[in-house]
């Protein structure tokens, strides 16, 4: 049975704002994420429908606390917390949360490939 732990899953994202480990595992990606400091990254959505994530989320909040605003409502959760979070949302995270959240692959790369490309147009653009 495949398995994956943050000691082990190589480092796929290291900016000041997140440190996140990815490993695939049966169609979905479990996701080792860790904010160093407070993170509203409602820009990099842009250009997804609505201009929020569509990929659903299952995850555990290890330390912190992450809340998720929909168009509607708003739930916030923290430490020892386990939480599902539906499509159409957007991630506020407060410095020091740290997660492992399970996101279907193909929704999740979906996601990346916009979020990678907003965030590619602020730094490329920040010269």
């Amino acid at each position: 049975m495949p398995s994956a732990s943050k000691m082990t899953t190589p480092v796929a994202v290291d900016i000041p704002q997140i440190q996140g480990r990815y490993a695939e595992l049966g169609g979905y990606t479990v996701g080792f994420e860790t904010f160093p400091e407070d993170v509203d990254p409602a820009p990099f959505f842009a250009g997804l429908s609505e201009d929020r994530c569509q990929c659903p989320h299952w995850g555990v909040v290890q330390s912190g606390q992450v809340t998720f605003r929909w168009a509607d409502h708003e739930e916030t959760y923290g430490a020892g917390d386990a939480y599902y979070a539906a499509p159409g949302h957007l991630p506020l995270l407060a410095a020091g949360t740290s997660v492992v959240e399970f996101s279907p692959t193909d929704a999740l790369s979906q996601t990346m490939a916009v979020l990678e490309r907003n965030l590619a147009a602020v730094v490329g653009g920040a010269s």
